[in-house]
């Protein structure tokens, strides 16, 4: 048997009941991979389900309001793949009077669609030749193979992208494609892989050569940035002060509580003895709620710090973004996870 072949024999009988194999729907396969882009599974499974629910179709998304979908979103992260799905959305209904593209070259047109994703859609839509590159399939490639390019360099995405399309089934691009990223998935795990019971074990140049652990091999990224926020609770009445980020930052436009930024690790007296602090506060005392969190993103870390502001506390001045929420009402606002998970504790 030949490489495709075992690939579909082992999917056969180990594929995994996905909602979204079971249709053809263009804008639903969309849902499914933008949501599982850097997303697992059994994380990803909810939102897809809350998306294809409140908006079942592209029309309905194009008119839904920013601040919807970025709620709907709250938790997954990364939320410019969410604004890029309200631009891809509007783009459709305005260039393809609402019907969602199934053609490889048309989804590229669409923002936040690349290369995996418009090969995505094109093949499990409309059975289009074109192989799938995630993660899943970089690894299986690069370890039955042996292959030692870095998968995030130009030559080596350049190897791994010929390989993938000279190995695609061209009879049946959509399972094939399936069962390479279920096999990565299940099978040729980034750890602890099962080569034991594996079906390419015999001739996996990895396994043979006793490099598992070693491959695929991925050029290091740049360094993480550290950041240091401090985060104000301040309560009047049944209403809590929050704040709406700007654009050009992390989580833009996601409400968040008013917000401070330092160099470095503050205690509370260095904190109080800030410019900024004491343009809005004063010289008012907070109450540090819980240990500093590090939130970890892409390419930054945050430490962030909570403080309750006393009862009697009156703000000095009030920037423009800064409004008062009924605490009740706090989770109709579209947070971020680091706000959304405090809150969860707090109120």
């Amino acid at each position: 048997m030949s490489f495709s072949e075992h690939i579909l024999a082992w999917y056969h009988q180990h594929k995994r009941a996905l909602p979204w194999r079971e249709t053809r729907n263009p804008y639903v396969i969309w849902l499914s991979e933008i949501i599982l882009q850097q997303t697992r599974v059994e994380q990803g499974m909810p939102y897809f389900l809350k998306f294809v629910e409140e908006l079942p179709n592209v029309t309905k998304f194009a008119a839904a309001e920013e601040a919807t979908i970025l709620r709907l979103w709250q938790g997954l992260g990364y939320y410019s793949r969410a604004r890029n799905m309200h631009k891809a959305s509007k783009y459709v209904m305005e260039n393809h009077a609402g019907s969602f593209p199934v053609a490889y070259e048309e989804l590229l047109k669409l923002p936040g669609v690349g290369e995996y994703t418009a090969a995505a859609i094109s093949s499990f839509s409309n059975d289009e030749p074109r192989a799938v590159l995630d993660g899943n399939v970089f690894r299986v490639l690069a370890r039955y193979f042996g292959i030692g390019e870095p998968i995030n360099s130009s030559a080596g995405k350049k190897i791994f992208a010929g390989l993938a399309q000279e190995l695609l089934d061209t009879d049946h691009p959509a399972t094939y494609n399936q069962a390479i990223m279920d096999f990565g998935a299940l099978q040729c795990k980034p750890k602890n892989p099962n080569c034991a019971e594996c079906v390419l074990r015999l001739d996996c140049v990895a396994l043979n050569t006793s490099r598992v652990a070693e491959l695929p091999v991925k050029n290091k990224g740049k360094k993480s940035r550290d950041r240091f926020f401090h985060y104000f609770i301040v309560e009047k009445d049944d209403a809590v002060l929050m704040s709406q980020r700007t654009d050009g930052d992390v989580w833009a436009n996601l409400y968040e509580f008013p917000l401070m930024e330092s160099a470095g690790p503050l205690e509370i007296p260095e904190l109080v003895a800030m410019e900024e602090y004491q343009q809005y506060f004063g010289h008012a005392i907070p109450e540090k709620i819980e240990r500093t969190i590090k939130h970890v993103l892409s390419h930054q870390n945050i430490y962030a710090s909570f403080y309750r502001m006393p009862k009697d506390v009156r703000l000095q001045s009030k920037k423009s973004h800064w409004n008062y929420c009924l605490s009740k009402k706090l989770d109709k606002l579209a947070k971020h996870k680091l706000i959304s998970s405090f809150i969860e504790r707090y109120f």
